[in-house]
């Protein structure tokens, strides 16, 4: 479900209402809460339209398309999505371009989904280019065997030259796999002639295979190759560089501490009555502080502990440190200390 500025919402969970009062990235909007008047980052997933809601936890997911097995009883005509992946090979990730007919049968525009039909997780940035220029930016998680909407593209866009870049990593136990790069030109011509069934669709689309194989011993192989070569093009610093810096750097250097806490009974006090989403701003707040911090003091490398869970705030933490060019790699792999509840973040 996609909401705009000055959509009226409802949280799924907390039953508190508010107003769609900005779009962020990684699937969140701001929210300004009637109550007090507080505006908070909310995932797409927490929310549903105010004047949708009925009085019993709906079954919603962001963006996120799933036929129910009762709707594909109704349809004859089609397989069943179940019996069509117990036969077809897991292809990869691919963009689908669903037509949306007018009443004479004939597409005005194209709903664009980024399917994936693999047992991994990934994250994505995907842009659109029309002659040259962007006409659309997403970024976030594509959940295994998952669809996401990406907005549309209308019928004469196909005469602008679009240009789809997509970098996608899959995501492991250690982290995130080494980046996938692909950038697709939309000719109209091959357009047309490309239609198939489309996975979890289940429907006939223009469809385009991006990325074809997952493999996770390939990705780690890569991303150990990619790691490698970061450390090794890395500038080190000397004890003259150190004895450089101003005095208030040497002393701040000194007592900084390689690793935060973000459970958030040791961020504030009285958290019991905080929502979901208001504890995830004030996580996200103190980890990009902090990382503000070892980016500027030159540390090396720092320890984020999140814990385990349900995984949002780690995927989030993720998402944040993918954008960030001074993050050399990070991994999630078992640690002694912190088991699988926190993140190496290498500078």
């Amino acid at each position: 479900m996609l909401f705009s500025i000055g959509t009226r919402v409802r949280f799924l969970h907390s039953r508190d209402e508010g107003v769609v009062t900005g779009l962020l990235d990684n699937g969140m909007v701001n929210v300004q809460l009637d109550d007090n008047d507080f505006e908070i980052p909310a995932f797409l997933d927490d929310l549903i339209r105010a004047e949708d809601y009925i009085d019993k936890k709906p079954s919603v997911k962001a963006k996120i398309i799933q036929v129910p097995e009762e709707q594909e009883k109704r349809r004859p005509d089609r397989p069943p999505i179940e019996s069509q992946y117990t036969i077809l090979k897991s292809v990869g990730i691919q963009l689908a371009f669903d037509p949306v007919l007018r009443p004479d049968g004939h597409a005005d525009k194209y709903q664009m989904y980024l399917i994936n039909d693999t047992r991994y997780d990934a994250l994505f940035t995907f842009e659109l280019r029309l002659k040259d220029r962007v006409s659309l930016r997403q970024n976030g998680k594509l959940a295994q065997v998952s669809a996401v909407l990406l907005g549309e593209l209308l019928f004469d866009q196909l005469n602008d030259a679009p240009v789809v870049d997509l970098d996608c990593w899959r995501i492991t136990t250690q982290g995130t796999g080494s980046k996938m790069s692909k950038q697709l030109r939309i000719k109209p011509k091959q357009f047309f002639n490309n239609i198939r069934t489309a996975p979890l669709l289940n429907r006939p689309v223009h469809l385009y295979r991006l990325f074809e194989n997952l493999n996770p011993e390939i990705n780690q192989q890569e991303e150990n190759l990619q790691s490698y070569t970061k450390r090794s093009t890395r500038p080190t610093y000397s004890s003259q560089d150190f004895h450089q810096r101003m005095p208030h750097e040497v002393v701040e250097f000194a007592e900084f501490i390689p690793e935060i806490d973000l459970h958030i009974e040791k961020l504030v006090p009285n958290h019991q009555k905080l929502s979901n989403a208001e504890i995830l701003r004030i996580q996200i707040s103190h980890f990009d502080n902090y990382i503000d911090k070892a980016i500027r003091l030159g540390v090396e490398r720092v320890f984020v502990i999140h814990g385990v869970g349900k995984g949002r705030l780690r995927d989030t933490i993720a998402s944040r440190l993918l954008q960030m060019p001074e993050v050399a790699s990070f991994r999630n792999e078992f640690h002694p200390r912190y088991g699988y509840g926190a993140t190496e973040v290498i500078f």
